[in-house]
């Protein structure tokens, strides 16, 4: 490692220091020593940092006599300190995390940008993705902070209001997230108890103190039911997706929050209320179309849903009348609104690549969208995809039916869940059903694959992975026409 100078006058040669971080928290304690030792040419493997209740570290066991107090001290005029912007707002949240070697890392990387003041820019480098790591799992966990604290209310000795609330962080947040809390309750007197420190605020001054446990906290009170109440109404069936869920309320949060009793329940029920929702909102589309052509003109008529209100085309399917194979994507594009045709734009390209190599020729193929409009919203000249909602596609259900019913395939492919929802009139996963055929009323079969729009927002593995499944899936619909057809 380069020393960034030659000289360590003010050190003792062969000492090893150690640094008593006062607070796990104390970033600004860690700065002010590392600028120190820096300015002092101390190289990093000569340093120790240890947190209150720190172990493992020999040198911080024996005794003052190795301890800060014999830090060495900069010289009078010392040498600036280089540190990046991108180091500095790195290196504040990194040094809230939980990690025991996260200051000797953020003085490694210091003592680097010192020869190399370009060094974070690299991000293949070990030390500079160990810290935006850091800095991301602190983000988190104080997002999750923002989002899972829910306050009891508890009477006072004076039968005042306070309302107390119990979490668990990953890491040292509560200090730094206290203004969060201050801002958005300011009116309230309010504490925040958690196994790495308490902050409290009576609506004037912000308190501190230590570690409490959980039956410290109020088991609960009647504005629980508020809040079972407001997460039922807001539930979507429709919009379920049992995986995204969890990412974002890891199960670790439920035991403190009132409506994670709720969920269980509602996800048993998901299906029934989605059917529900989808009867509920039915609309009367008249008598199905009795040939190919009659559909193309009632849909270029609809306005059963606002897509049809926008400024596009309808877009009807297209290719042979009694194709074995029906392709449903989700919606024209911008450029199958303007030439009026399905899968012309980027991603029909790349679905006839895959196609080809699967062996299915799409000119004997009928090829359709779940959705038979363009859905946008205009951004300067250009006009931005949305995603359809559900109500919009259970709308649309009704012309791809119409479709389905005239071309009478044997195999389905549907390109994505929109498709997939289009056919079945309910959500399914992706990485659940692919790979299977589902059995449909009229004896088809439905095969469901990612749509190929999805490629081409991934690059790198992430790409490769999901085209291999992209491209097994469609040869697995090969095989499977192969086997009706022989």
């Amino acid at each position: 490692m380069t020393v960034p100078r030659a000289s360590m006058q003010n050190a003792s040669l062969g000492a090893h220091y150690v640094v008593h971080i006062p607070e796990p928290d104390d970033f600004a304690f860690w700065r002010e020593r590392a600028r120190g030792l820096i300015q002092c040419d101390v190289p990093p493997d000569r340093v120790s940092w240890v947190e209150p209740g720190g172990t493992g570290d020999l040198f911080a066991q024996e005794g003052p006599s190795r301890g800060e107090r014999r830090l060495p001290v900069p010289p009078e005029s010392p040498h600036e300190v280089r540190a990046s912007k991108r180091f500095m707002q790195l290196a504040r949240k990194a040094a809230l995390h939980s990690d025991p070697s996260r200051f000797g890392l953020l003085y490694r990387m210091l003592w680097r940008l010192q020869s190399n003041p370009r060094a974070m820019e690299d991000k293949a480098d070990p030390d500079v993705r160990r810290i935006e790591e850091l800095d991301k799992a602190v983000r988190r966990d104080a997002h999750k902070m923002h989002a899972f604290v829910r306050f009891r209310e508890v009477r006072t000795e004076d039968g005042g209001e306070h309302y107390v609330a119990w979490f668990e962080p990953d890491h040292h947040i509560v200090r730094a997230e206290a203004g969060f809390f201050m801002r958005r309750f300011a009116n309230m007197n309010w504490s925040i108890l958690t196994p790495k420190g308490c902050i409290h605020w009576d609506g004037e001054t912000m308190r501190e103190s230590g570690p409490a446990r959980r039956s410290d906290a109020p088991g609960g009170d009647p504005v629980e039911e508020l809040w079972r109440s407001y997460y039922a109404s807001i539930f979507n069936p429709a919009r379920l997706k049992v995986g995204a869920m969890l990412s974002e309320m890891p199960r670790k949060y439920w035991k403190n929050l009132p409506e994670a009793a709720l969920i269980p329940d509602l996800i048993a029920g998901a299906q029934a209320r989605e059917a529900q929702m989808v009867d509920h909102g039915a609309t009367d589309m008249g008598e199905k179309p009795e040939t190919l052509d009659k559909v193309g003109e009632a849909i270029a008529k609809c306005r059963a849903c606002p897509i049809g209100e926008l400024e596009n085309r309808a877009v009807m399917g297209e290719g042979p009348r009694s194709a074995p194979l029906m392709i449903v994507g989700e919606q024209p594009g911008d450029q199958e609104d303007v030439t009026g045709r399905p899968f012309v734009g980027p991603a029909g390209q790349l679905l006839d690549e895959y196609l080809q190599r699967a062996g299915i020729d799409r000119g004997g193929t009928y090829v359709t969208n779940a959705v038979k409009h363009f859905k946008y919203v205009p951004r300067g000249k250009r006009r931005l995809h949305q995603s359809p909602a559900a109500k919009e596609i259970d709308t649309c259900r009704w012309w791809l039916e119409a479709e389905r019913d005239l071309v009478k395939p044997r195999v389905i492919l549907a390109l994505g869940a929109s498709a997939a929802r289009g056919l079945l009139g309910r959500t399914v996963s992706i990485s659940k059903v692919r790979g299977q055929a589902m059995p449909l009323e009229g004896g088809a079969e439905l095969w469901v694959t990612a749509h190929p729009s999805y490629l081409l927002r991934l690059d790198g593995e992430a790409r490769e992975r999901q085209a291999a499944l992209f491209e097994a899936d469609l040869a697995a619909v090969k095989e499977r026409l192969t086997e009706l057809e022989a």
